[in-house]
């Protein structure tokens, strides 16, 4: 992997990472785009309007899919939280919520980024990792 890149991978807080619930996708993804710097690499409508974005090999999605954007959203494992908090920043975003977390799985250094559709993003680097 690069030393360039930022994301490592993106996993749900529901079912598909790549169908983020959204009523208005093609919205969403431009945000999303600007504040995150990926890029839009498929559209369709059908069976229901939807975009997917990429950055480093990493993608997740939205879907005009009756879901509730409020209680969804993705947890995106970077390889340097503090440059992803600086990116987001300078491209417009608010963090919220810096702080470690102690998982089963290990400790975290986090935060969240909440879109204006309510769609949670959860950032996150094993603390191990720190200044990687």
């Amino acid at each position: 992997m690069s030393q360039d890149t930022l994301f490592k991978a993106a996993y749900p807080y529901g079912a598909d990472v790549l169908a983020l619930p959204a009523a208005d996708p093609g919205a969403v993804a431009r945000w999303v785009a600007r504040i995150f710097g990926m890029t839009e690499v498929e559209r369709t409508d059908d069976p229901v309007p939807s975009v997917i974005l990429e950055r480093d090999g990493v993608r997740i999605g939205f879907a005009a899919n009756g879901g509730d954007p409020e209680q969804d959203g993705a947890a995106i494992l970077v390889r340097d939280i503090d440059r992803a908090a600086q990116d987001i920043t300078a491209n417009g975003g608010t963090i919220g919520n810096r702080r470690v977390d102690t998982r089963e799985d290990g400790r975290f250094e986090v935060f969240f980024v909440v879109a204006p559709d309510g769609l949670c993003y959860y950032f996150h680097q094993p603390v191990a990792d720190a200044g990687a």
